[in-house]
């Protein structure tokens, strides 16, 4: 593992943008109200393995979903195929995921409601869990990068307030997903090459 030229760093196939760990971030969802439920231009971005696992569970997220959603789900489909050729969840009238639930004006996730409910094994798809991680698939390569976006400005007003940084804040799904040894030797090499404080956060 190193880090590059290019301020990267490569860990057992991976190669993770160094704002990763340099940038703050906490979600506020006080403030937000689940926007990254609702705003944007595609739905979620989904693996085949989550298609088909979501596909074995509908009976169990539909009730925890909104209407609206649900709807969509039972007359076409809870995912498409985007223009780039990624399959992504639905959306409800070009807004909110079809799996999204409503409560006192905040969305919130149906699949992470009945995942916490202990009815299905799935938490949410890795794309969410993740975010604002995103990961792109390359033939030798994952690419991990912090991905910004509007919507998002106060996670990270609130991320430097607290002082955590995106890593930290999403280190149950990074050691979820990569691995407790992966995480390890990311934050290691954070800590050689001085990324925390040789660079400030935005």
């Amino acid at each position: 593992m190193n880090k590059n030229n290019t301020g990267m760093i490569e860990i057992d196939g991976t190669i993770t943008s160094i704002d990763v760990v340099r940038e703050k971030f906490v979600c506020d969802i006080d403030t937000c109200k689940g926007a990254c439920c609702v705003e944007g231009d595609g739905g979620a971005p989904l693996e085949d393995s989550e298609i088909d696992v979501l596909s074995n569970s509908l009976h169990d997220i539909l009730p925890f979903v909104a209407p609206s959603g649900k709807t969509i789900i039972m007359e076409k489909s809870f995912y498409y195929t985007d223009h780039d050729g990624d399959k992504v969840t639905m959306l409800v009238d070009g807004k909110e995921c079809v799996f999204a639930c409503f409560e006192d004006g905040v969305a919130s996730c149906g699949i992470e409601k009945a995942y916490l409910g202990g009815l299905i094994p799935f938490r949410k798809p890795i794309s969410c869990y993740l975010y604002p991680i995103r990961i792109t698939r390359y033939a030798s390569y994952d690419a991990v990068n912090y991905h910004r976006w509007s919507v998002c400005a106060c996670a990270c007003k609130k991320g430097k307030k607290e002082g955590i940084r995106v890593h930290e804040f999403l280190k149950k799904p990074l050691v979820e997903h990569f691995g407790e040894e992966w995480y390890k030797v990311l934050c290691q090499v954070a800590i050689d090459n001085d990324f925390f404080d040789d660079i400030p956060s935005k």
